[in-house]
């Protein structure tokens, strides 16, 4: 019955893909399969982590299925991609399915741009590490992200910047903190040897993470995070205060339990599961707060749809022991729902 109800839908997404490229639309009329993109991004172009973030799904509905339309689909995107010059190698967020230009050069490792790079680094774990085309592209742009990308802060922070119209923005997402566990993931079997070094990164990582929640009044993290003179790990503007019940960097912590088993990423986890419960806990479940910084939170009055499928089940996970679906058999989509290694 889910298998049905998977193709079902596959097949009312499938007319995204009826572009110019083949790139797909951000939407899709369900009705009538007329596509169309965000009237906010750029140049009316498709955005990195929307169209790059449906290779895990459609290549194991390829599997179920024996049909090699939903993989075709995704293959197509990565050809395309790999084709295209990238500016310092690094991939923009907005690329046109019209033209198949890239919008404006934003790069961004986290929001329109993160699980593009978890799903390259995926795919070659998903494949039993047989997918040797997706190792290469991670591997590039993860070199290209450590060069232009990340940097250190006066207090010796590492983060992960943006870049904009040719400079690097010292600000970090929350959402950029997934990628911690993404180096570390990624770490073993990467290039020129260097697990030792993403391993260390992916601990940096989750260092400058933890401090943007040990540095707020409730413990929780805000929604992005400066590097400027004395700030440091701290948001500044009052729209990036919020705390949604975002999972990233509990997904850090998680995978970087997994592959050190050091002690202070358990007790980082459960820092952040008291503040959740002592903050965010309402009479019908949990909400996100509007000011990290405040004694007196408002609520925003909505529970995320992720808070279950990833704060709470990366919680369960970072206290449970390493056979609990370990990551030789199980690969997590950007939503942590697993999806099975094929060996």
């Amino acid at each position: 019955v889910f298998k049905i109800k998977a193709v079902q839908l596959a097949g009312k997404l499938l007319p995204a893909f009826n572009t110019p490229t083949g790139i797909p639309w951000a939407m899709v009329n369900l009705k009538s399969g007329v596509g169309r993109n965000w009237g906010w991004a750029s140049a009316g172009s498709s955005i990195l982590a929307e169209f790059g973030t449906l290779h895990m799904e459609f290549v194991h509905l390829s599997y179920l299925t024996g049909d090699p339309v939903y993989y075709n689909k995704v293959m197509h995107i990565r050809k395309l991609l790999q084709k295209m010059d990238r500016p310092n190698g690094l991939y923009p967020n907005y690329l046109n399915p019209r033209t198949g230009r890239w919008g404006q050069h934003h790069t961004s490792v986290g929001g329109l741009g993160d699980s593009f790079y978890e799903y390259l680094l995926k795919a070659w774990l998903m494949s039993d590490k047989m997918d040797t085309e997706a190792r290469k592209m991670y591997d590039d742009a993860i070199e290209a992200i450590e060069k232009h990308l990340i940097r250190k802060s006066n207090g010796g922070l590492t983060f992960i910047g943006e870049w904009k119209n040719g400079h690097l923005e010292r600000k970090m997402g929350h959402l950029t903190c997934f990628a911690g566990g993404m180096f570390a993931l990624g770490a073993d079997g990467s290039r020129d040897d260097k697990a030792g070094h993403y391993l260390q990164l992916g601990a940096e990582i989750a260092h400058t993470c933890h401090e943007s929640y040990d540095r707020t009044t409730l413990k929780l993290g805000p929604e992005a995070f400066k590097f400027d003179g004395g700030i440091e790990a701290v948001a500044v503007r009052q729209n990036e205060k919020y705390y949604i019940l975002r999972p990233e960097v509990i997904e850090t912590y998680w995978y970087m339990w997994r592959f050190t088993h050091d002690p202070k990423y358990r007790q980082w986890g459960w820092e952040a599961a008291q503040a959740i419960d002592k903050y965010c806990r309402v009479s019908g479940g949990f909400s996100g707060v509007k000011d990290v910084y405040s004694s007196s939170p408002t609520y925003d009055d909505v529970q995320q749809s992720f808070f279950l499928a990833e704060t709470l089940k990366y919680l369960y996970l970072l206290f449970s022991s390493d056979d609990l679906l370990p990551l030789d058999n199980w690969v997590f989509n950007t939503e942590a729902h697993p999806l099975p290694v094929l060996h």
